[in-house]
């Protein structure tokens, strides 16, 4: 029921349809799906306005729809491999007719609001691909849609390091197997906690808004409304004690403890099925407590403090930490068995220094902070500030100890005072940026000649020292030594 040409597009468009969005297989994808007519353009998707892709996907969809309009008469004769294939193409060409819509949807809401573009929907889907259950479909849709405006809005960056990060976190959402999402694990989920690990300041809590603002929410067509919307319900746990940790996260029955003059409902039973419960420093959580969240996990009840009756968690659990889990474990800081039970679903996020170490970066990154705090109409010049001020001091070089959140705060300092000064503690930082140069091999001979030089002169500060240790002669070294980087070790 397809020529040779029509089954070599469709493969092609139901990959795509079911591909990672934030992958670079996706380009494969459309390389051949449009052949000598692909414009090249961007390798990940950022913030950064991308107009060449833009005319990718719309060439894509119009080969989509000329698709569609040849093979659908032929429908009733397909074979059901060949019907599948087809259903496949269809859920491409349906998602990007209501693309847009869906994007809308998003911006203004959906809490208790009628979506009335669903009946059109519910009819392109029977006139399609009939019998598919199409309130499902829509959900599956929107939760698509939805998941790729979270990850795009909530991680930025144009770099490897930030792609490989939206990539696990719509993997994170949807699985590897989209398709077996689909059919099944989409009401599963829930029971798979994530837990996101990292550096301070890399946007661990942005990670678990994407994730819990992207999850499944059914879809009733009588009443032609969305049963709820996703929430997120954060507790940062290093900053409670163990008793109100408790408290917040499982609630308390009026005189069970001191100060507890009222019945209270925790996170846990009041996120309900769609929500999100986040906790942040889950490797600061005293050990008892530990021992109540992985009961939790795994029998996916509660009892609030002072009572004995159990009480059904149906939301969803995303901790993170800063810390050396496996050394609290060690320690015996942090039980091994809850330790088993949060970590299927791993999700690690990169240090700044690893995202600025591709060219222009810097720039795109200060860019968007800029724009963010003094406004779009003062970003370029702003952004401009402030990278001039980074070169002079503390140097492209500078290993940002404190991640993204230090980025943020040097844009505003440059902002009001015209310069930026780190920490004294930046220090050791400047010496695990060269540690971390080396080792991943991104200098070149005179390059780490020049950082070794300096690094052994900030110790001694005598250049007949360095050079007798080295082996080379004196006025090598002190042609190598870097008085930039010397100011920051």
């Amino acid at each position: 029921m397809f020529t040779p040409a029509e089954r070599a597009l469709a493969i092609d468009l139901a990959a795509l349809a079911y591909t990672n969005p934030f992958l670079e297989v996706r380009i494969e994808h459309e390389r051949r799906i449009l052949g000598d007519a692909y414009v090249d353009s961007q390798p990940y998707w950022s913030l950064l306005p991308d107009l060449d892709r833009k005319s990718n996907i719309d060439l894509i969809a119009m080969k989509c729809v000329k698709l569609v309009e040849a093979v659908r008469p032929r429908l009733d004769d397909m074979s059901r491999a060949d019907r599948q294939l087809y259903s496949d193409v269809i859920v491409y060409f349906l998602y990007e007719r209501y693309r847009e819509l869906f994007l809308e949807l998003i911006e203004r809401g959906t809490a208790g609001q009628r979506v009335a573009f669903y009946g059109d929907f519910a009819r392109d889907v029977e006139h399609y691909v009939p019998g598919t259950d199409a309130p499902h479909l829509f959900a599956c849709f929107f939760q698509v849609r939805r998941a790729f405006h979270q990850i795009f809005r909530n991680i930025v960056g144009r770099s490897l390091a930030a792609a490989r990060l939206r990539a696990a976190i719509w993997e994170s959402v949807f699985t590897i197997d989209i398709r077996r999402y689909r059919r099944s694990l989409y009401a599963r989920m829930t029971d798979v906690p994530t837990l996101i690990t990292g550096p301070t300041g890399t946007g661990k809590e942005l990670v678990a808004r994407a994730i819990a603002l992207s999850r499944y929410i059914p879809f009733d067509e009588r009443r032609e409304r969305f049963v709820a919307e996703p929430a997120l319900m954060g507790l940062n746990l290093a900053a409670l004690s163990p008793t109100l940790i408790e408290s917040e996260l499982f609630g308390h029955r009026k005189g069970s403890f001191t100060g507890a003059i009222a019945d209270h409902t925790g996170f846990l039973e009041s996120c309900g099925a769609h929500g999100t419960v986040f906790l942040d420093e889950i490797g600061e959580v005293d050990p008892a407590v530990q021992v109540k969240l992985l009961r939790v996990l795994q029998s996916r009840s509660l009892q609030r403090l002072g009572e004995t009756t159990p009480r059904r968690f149906e939301g969803k659990i995303i901790a993170a930490t800063n810390r050396d889990l496996a050394a609290e474990i060690r320690a015996g800081r942090f039980r091994e068995d809850f330790f088993y039970r949060l970590c299927a679903d791993t999700i690690v996020t990169p240090a700044l220094r690893e995202q600025l170490a591709e060219p222009g970066e810097l720039q795109h990154l200060v860019r968007f902070i800029s724009a963010r705090i003094a406004g779009e109409e003062e970003a370029d010049a702003l952004a401009a500030e402030v990278v001039r001020s980074i070169e002079l001091s503390p140097g492209f070089d500078y290993a940002w100890p404190g991640n993204f959140r230090e980025l943020e705060q040097c844009v505003r300092s440059v902002m009001l005072r015209g310069t930026y000064r780190p920490s004294p503690s930046a220090s050791y930082d400047a010496r695990q940026s060269i540690a971390n140069a080396v080792l991943s091999g991104d200098l070149s001979a005179d390059e780490l000649l020049r950082k070794y030089c300096t690094l052994l002169y900030a110790k001694t500060r005598n250049y007949s020292h360095v050079a007798e240790k080295l082996g080379v002669d004196r006025r090598t070294v002190r042609a190598k030594v870097d008085v930039g980087l010397l100011g920051k070790l």
